[in-house]
């Protein structure tokens, strides 16, 4: 057994009815030049032979009595990818905004919290979308955060497809240690077994934390730095309300990287990133403006920041901080915007590498992490409690190469995450091959038109574009 860390239990207090906490995306192949279609046994053939690509995928947690220690990831003596996959059709004409009315459906049911956390939906007969000629097929998938993190979630994902249209490739499988579950007296004795070392590595943490706090000092006065924004000091918005309902709604809208990439080249320095969160910036501006609930102090997003290495990304888990950014949504002007921005995101960057806010949920106990979860819901759906911050904005970059799924090549994905009590929009933002692609999640008593935003997005980049060509 292994026990999770205070990140990944907080993901599991954090949850509740209206908003379960669980990544996702949806891929969509073209299976149209195959001589055989791709059909749901095929795929459940495929699936099978690559469950060594992540262990999480056969294990699930188990909880402490009453919390009081983060709970223990074990092999699930009951495993069955049956009971993991879904087979759908959709409704004629098949096509992509059908396709994610049936994506909504799929990322608003919560996952069974006594089987590993991870659902998968094969999608047949979609199609044809363009590029495709003939018809496509379309995967969906979500897995809980408390088992991925924005990078790990993708690579796994990657891992189950090829990067040839050749026959796919056989893993060596290994038998599975079966374990029963344990009791609830094993899991309070291996946690108070524990507590020593629980001691030692609060210890460790409180000194790290002081460390960054003085590291925080010294920045701001040896390099005169502007400190990022605080939590619990961004403006409350129409988009920061108690979320109500268990519905998503999910939409994207694909950008071209080279033309990101000219827009990148207005400042020096600059980076993608940066340009993606002016993109946004710009996008949040015209909609609250549109709907007269744009307030007088710049927006503030939450960008997690990987400390995943490529080389370990099948280890389980959140390997992840975050930085907070002022989103300079007062600033009329896009580049002096842009400008802002960046500037915001270069210091931010620099005081998270000090300060490891990630620490934090590895020094409160488990009981209180729980405690304080369920309080701050309520306080939230009482309004009664300001927002953290705006919302989030997370770019998890993908491949540049083309994949496929039995031959099938990978046309466009796009990604989710989940939303919040006082955080009711994300921005979730992957690439593959030159194109990026922005995706919203909200739920529709938050976000009711979300092709508005949509329409927004577009359009802050194209003003931004616009001033390449000035030049």
């Amino acid at each position: 057994m292994q026990q999770l860390s205070g990140l990944d239990a907080a993901w599991l207090y954090l949850e509740s009815d209206q908003t379960p906490i669980h990544l996702g995306g949806v891929y969509l192949f073209d299976a149209s030049n195959r001589r055989h279609p791709i059909d749901f046994q095929a795929f459940r053939d495929h699936l099978a032979g690559r469950l060594e690509v992540a262990r999480i995928l056969r294990q699930r947690p188990v909880q402490v009595p009453l919390n009081l220690g983060s709970p223990y990831w074990i092999d699930d003596p009951d495993f069955s990818l049956d009971a993991h996959l879904s087979r759908y059709t959709l409704a004629r004409p098949g096509d992509w905004p059908t396709l994610m009315r049936l994506a909504e459906d799929f990322f608003s049911r919560p996952l069974e919290r006594n089987r590993p956390l991870w659902e998968m939906g094969f999608v047949e007969d979609v199609g044809p979308i363009e590029p495709a000629r003939g018809p496509c097929v379309a995967l969906l998938v979500k897995a809980h955060h408390t088992a991925v993190d924005g990078l790990s979630g993708e690579e796994m994902i990657w891992a189950l497809l090829d990067p040839t249209p050749a026959p796919p490739r056989q893993l060596v499988s290994r038998p599975w240690l079966v374990e029963t579950a344990p009791s609830a007296a094993e899991l309070l004795l291996r946690t108070a077994a524990g507590l020593p070392g629980e001691s030692l590595k609060m210890a460790r943490l409180a000194g790290q934390m002081a460390a960054g706090v003085m590291g925080v000092a010294m920045e701001k006065i040896l390099n005169r730095t502007a400190l990022p924004p605080l939590p619990l000091t961004a403006p409350a918005t129409l988009l920061n309300r108690p979320v109500t309902q268990q519905q998503r709604t999910v939409r994207s809208i694909q950008l071209p990287l080279q033309q990101l990439q000219s827009i990148r080249r207005l400042l020096p320095g600059a980076t993608i990133n940066d340009v993606v969160l002016a993109v946004c910036a710009g996008a949040l501006r015209r909609y609250l403006l549109a709907h007269d609930g744009l307030p007088d102090q710049p927006l503030v997003a939450a960008v997690p920041i990987a400390l995943r290495s490529r080389e370990h990304w099948q280890s389980q888990g959140n390997q992840v901080s975050a930085m907070l950014v002022a989103l300079a949504t007062t600033e009329s002007e896009p580049l002096q915007r842009f400008r802002q921005i960046h500037s915001g995101a270069q210091d931010a960057k620099r005081y998270s590498r000090r300060l490891q806010p990630e620490l934090l949920a590895e020094m409160i106990p488990s009981a209180l992490f729980y405690l304080l979860s369920s309080l701050s819901r309520r306080l939230y759906r009482a309004q009664q409690l300001g927002p953290l911050f705006n919302l989030f904005i997370t770019h998890v970059p993908g491949p540049r190469e083309p994949l496929y799924l039995r031959g099938a090549p990978l046309m466009r994905h796009l990604g989710m995450a989940p939303i919040f009590h006082g955080l009711g929009l994300i921005l979730v933002i992957t690439s593959y091959l030159d194109t990026l692609t922005i995706s919203l999640t909200s739920c529709p008593d938050i976000l009711p038109d979300p092709e508005v935003f949509i329409a927004a997005l577009d359009e802050s980049c194209a003003e931004l574009a616009k001033l390449t060509t000035a030049r």
